[in-house]
């Protein structure tokens, strides 16, 4: 059936109330008749207001300097996967804009963190580049510019000519430790003392994910590209899958965009669940089952007579997946199996349970105009247990391709989602209307972004 997605919606509706014609994405998991997660049926979406919001929020550097003196250091944010600092001795660096944490796994099997600042001089005790480059259990902390060394709980243990500096107390002489907790194999740091507990400002992250254990999988691809925007700019892209019509018009076969379901949990937590396997509503012809199995990768030959392109999709994907992650996934939906399935957390991370969109990603700014996304591929562990080590990062500046990381497979989609920002960036630069207008319902997750953000900088 076609629908007509250009038409006006009923006057009579709230705001807010308006829905693309077509099945929803409650109706597409009925269709599919296999009971996903009682997460996946829950609805929790709120009209957040119509007004303008104002492109100062993405270009002017006094607000970026707001964010970082008022927000940055105020958030729980997530440092590094458990896997990244497995043994005592081992740490990372997490840095965000002037702010420097060195995560530590203690002798003690505690996991700390700390200012990555020596009390003598301020030197740095290492960099996200070298913090566990070398592969060496360090039993210790040691500034590489003086030699004072630190115990693996922030206490002092050394200072070289102790002699000179009978002024000081080694009992208030040991690195500033900052809140520090974990979730699902996640290592999340606060530099706010007040800030509320990390259990509390998940908020329904837990719950949810009760049925998809993140601890239970590694970092199989991690990349880091610079984007040419503001963070904030560059990860609303991610926030809807509004776009999808325009940018990425190849998956109008196969990708149900204006079907999508829009959560907001709360003013931390938020959530979208978009469709693969169902054709876009903007489609004016029907599109038939073969050939959107076609579209979906397979041979048309290979569809039994009659059945759902997505469903027999998902069955071979748990076939393929499950063989090469070595796990059983034949208690997998379809919709958890193919859809893309993405909740978000304040201020700058996104969480994907599914299995084949397998993701987890992170925006950290550089400047007001470019930012750092971190994209990881988290795969389920296979059933043996064994844990294989995390991949290392590939660093990718704006002129990189994604193409160029061997065996990205949605590298096409991303390029097509950061070639955008530049023009975007300008575009709101040149703007004399001096703001955007958003959708009620598919960008409302923007709409409480900004709203949170507001929160910190009033």
């Amino acid at each position: 059936m076609a629908y007509d997605l250009t038409k006006a919606s009923d006057p009579q509706l709230a705001p807010g109330e308006a829905r693309c014609p077509g099945p929803s994405m409650q109706d597409i998991m009925d269709a599919d008749g296999d009971n996903p997660p009682v997460a996946m049926r829950t609805e929790q979406y709120e009209f957040l207001g119509d007004e303008d919001i104002s492109f100062d929020r993405y270009i002017d550097p006094e607000v970026h300097d707001r964010e970082i003196d008022r927000m940055w250091n105020r958030t729980w944010q997530w440092a590094c996967r458990e896997e990244h600092i497995p043994a005592p001795g081992d740490r990372h660096v997490y840095d965000v804009g002037p702010y420097s944490i060195l995560v530590v796994h203690g002798d003690d099997g505690k996991i700390r963190a700390f200012v990555n600042s020596c009390p003598h001089r301020g030197m740095k005790f290492a960099t996200e580049d070298n913090a566990g480059s070398s592969g060496a259990k360090r039993p210790h902390i040691r500034c590489p510019f003086h030699g004072m060394t630190f115990n693996l709980d922030g206490s002092l243990k050394e200072i070289p000519c102790r002699w000179d500096f009978p002024h000081l107390d080694e009992d208030n002489f040991g690195l500033t430790e900052i809140r520090c907790d974990l979730w699902g194999g996640f290592v999340f740091i606060n530099m706010d003392d007040d800030a509320p507990p990390l259990a509390d400002y998940l908020e329904i992250l837990p719950d949810h994910f009760k049925q998809w254990p993140m601890d239970d999988r590694y970092v199989a691809l991690h990349t880091q590209k610079v984007l040419p925007a503001n963070w904030k700019m560059a990860m609303e892209a991610f926030l809807e899958a509004y776009h999808v019509l325009e940018t990425h018009s190849q998956a109008v076969y196969t990708a149900g965009d204006a079907n999508a379901q829009y959560d907001i949990f709360g003013k931390n937590v938020s959530r979208f669940m978009h469709a693969i396997g169902v054709p876009s509503p903007h489609l004016k012809q029907p599109v038939s089952e073969a050939k959107l199995f076609e579209k979906l990768g397979r041979d048309p030959e290979d569809l039994p007579e009659g059945a759902s392109a997505r469903k027999v999709h998902a069955e071979m994907l748990r076939q393929e997946h499950g063989s090469e992650f070595n796990v059983d996934l034949s208690g997998v939906s379809t919709s958890e199996m193919i859809d893309s399935l993405e909740y978000f957390l304040f201020p700058n991370m996104f969480f994907f349970p599914g299995i084949n969109i397998r993701l987890c990603y992170r925006f950290r700014p550089i400047d007001v105009d470019h930012c750092l996304h971190e994209i990881l591929l988290l795969q389920p562990l296979p059933e043996n247990g064994e844990r294989p080590a995390p991949a290392k990062p590939v660093r990718l500046e704006i002129e990189d391709s994604y193409t160029s990381v061997e065996g990205f497979v949605l590298a096409d989609i991303l390029d097509q989602d950061t070639d955008n920002l530049a023009m975007q960036r300008d575009g709101a630069k040149a703007s004399k209307k001096g703001a955007q207008s958003l959708g009620n319902y598919q960008e409302a997750r923007i709409r409480r972004l900004q709203m949170t953000l507001d929160e910190y900088l009033m």
